[in-house]
């Protein structure tokens, strides 16, 4: 299939309130972000955010009371029924519950959208295999949705909202309800479609797990506003707002209990520093660098470091020798400190690493 750079979504000061009986409710606050055609982005937040209703935004299930969402340049709340309709065809979506019909299989699932707009009967057929081969369930299609997997169930999902060949794909929290293995497959499915398709995804997440694993850029959305947005790595890097640190808090395992512990114990002046060496993403961890600039004298404890798009991110924990200081490091990291200082019998020989 041809690479498309049609897909860019535009928010222009968007807001949303919900009113009632029982009163009005502000679901968003003057909302502004460009998203670029042919990217992954993400927007996460907790619960009750606003994420779902900025989603839904973008395919008009929601209409904004103030502010604009224009998609390839033109204002979707300015559209006729007609013209909404088609728009609808090049946004597909998928949902966190699959939304399936449990008495059609899943060639008849995936057709849907194509027998409701009317294409004819020889050309669904071809393009339900070929979006059925796309997400790896050849050989599925006179299967009933009982039948399969939850992450197969996900795959339906998927090659029902791709088969109108959308240019934008919007993923309503896709893995929540996913075990970890299979939601690791999932995104890298996503990411596979992305790069084969060129379409835009857009998705929304409580987990910042799954933000790390396949998005480029990500915005935090919080009560209705968004409060944090860039590069993943430097979001996951140098988080600036307390809702960022919030979600990014279930992926910092940092030093064991334990270990902390028994070196904190067994503190004592004038024996060895235990610093603790932050990369931001501006900086790689080298070892021997750092070990030369110890004097020899240094012993790994533990590390948490990941690459995210080609961005190492997270801490490395070093036991320094007597005299030496924490600033003798400082050109070797994004940020450095000392944690405690400990005797040297009671640091582990052999260095803990954590990922």
């Amino acid at each position: 299939m041809a690479q498309r750079r049609a897909g860019t979504v535009v928010f222009e000061n968007l807001g949303k309130v919900y009113r009632s009986s029982a009163g009005e409710v502000t679901a968003l606050r003057d909302i502004t972000l460009n998203i670029e055609a042919g990217e992954i982005f993400g927007i996460i937040g907790r619960s009750g955010a606003g994420k779902s209703s900025l989603l839904r935004t973008i395919n008009r299930l929601e209409s904004p009371t103030a502010g604009r969402v224009l998609i390839d340049g033109q204002d979707i709340a300015q559209l006729s029924a007609g013209e909404l309709v088609d728009l609808r065809r090049r946004i597909g979506m998928i949902f966190q519950h699959f939304n399936l019909l449990s008495a059609k299989t899943v060639r008849e699932n995936v057709a849907l959208p194509l027998r409701v707009a009317g294409v004819p009967a020889d050309e669904i057929r071809i393009r339900v295999d070929q979006v059925l081969t796309l997400v790896g369930l050849d050989g599925k299609g006179e299967t009933y949705p009982s039948r399969l997997s939850g992450g197969q169930k996900q795959r339906v999902g998927i090659a029902r909202a791709l088969v109108s060949r959308p240019e934008i794909l919007l993923c309503d929290e896709a893995t929540s309800a996913l075990d970890p293995e299979t939601t690791v497959s999932i995104l890298r499915l996503l990411r596979d479609i992305n790069r084969r398709l060129g379409l835009t995804i857009v998705l929304i997440t409580h987990e910042m797990s799954v933000i790390r694993e396949i998005c480029d850029r990500v915005v935090v959305v919080e009560k209705g506003e968004t409060v944090e947005q860039g590069p993943v790595w430097q979001v996951f890097g140098t988080p600036q707002h307390e809702a960022t640190c919030a979600l990014l808090q279930p992926l910092e395992t940092g030093l064991p209990e334990d270990l902390a512990d028994r070196l904190r114990a067994t503190w004592r002046a004038g024996d060895e520093t235990l610093a603790e060496l932050r990369f931001s993403g501006s900086r790689t961890p080298d070892l021997a660098a750092i070990g030369a600039a110890a004097g020899g004298r240094v012993r790994l404890i533990a590390s948490q470091v990941e690459r995210i798009r080609g961005h190492a991110i997270g801490q490395v924990l070093v036991a320094l020798g007597a005299g030496r200081q924490v600033a003798d490091l400082a050109p070797f990291a994004d940020s450095t400190r000392s944690i405690f200082t400990v005797r040297r019998s009671d640091i582990p020989e052999r260095g803990r690493v954590i990922m």
